[in-house]
């Protein structure tokens, strides 16, 4: 590869070249993410979280695309997962959808796909939930003797 930023894809009949930066691929692989059962989120950085306030998204947050000597591709993917779910199963689904999906767009394969689940997201309980307008002391004073 000619410039180690962006990944070379060759056309095999007339020897074209088409250069693919790697948050493209990052893109790719962060929506189909989001469309995984059991997936709440995704983690992402300060330059997503300045995006979000200024209303853009980042559709790459939490995925990070790498090659490495040999010319092969691994992702890592920071995920959040619902509680209760089969963390395993739910990380082979997701490793079958982004191979799928990216074979299936650029017909590049990832040598690897790393799962880090970040947290998992409990649902609200409005049982449970303690009322907002009351307050209780931590150290209250003993004037009740």
């Amino acid at each position: 590869m000619a410039d180690s930023s962006k990944i070379l894809l060759s056309g095999e009949e007339n020897g074209e070249q088409i250069k693919i930066d790697p948050s493209v691929l990052e893109v790719i692989l962060g929506i189909a993410a989001e469309k995984v059962d059991g997936i709440v989120g995704m983690r992402g950085n300060l330059k997503s979280g300045i995006k979000h306030v200024l209303g853009r998204e980042d559709r790459g947050k939490g995925v990070s695309v790498s090659v490495d000597q040999a010319g092969k591709l691994s992702a890592d993917v920071y995920v959040y997962l619902e509680a209760g779910v089969n963390v395993p199963s739910v990380a082979i689904k997701l490793q079958k959808n982004l191979k799928q999906q990216l074979i299936q767009m650029t017909d590049l394969e990832l040598k690897e796909i790393n799962i880090h689940v970040v947290g998992l997201v409990f649902p609200e309980d409005d049982e449970n939930k303690a009322p907002e307008n009351t307050t209780t002391e931590l150290f209250p004073e003993d004037n009740q003797e």
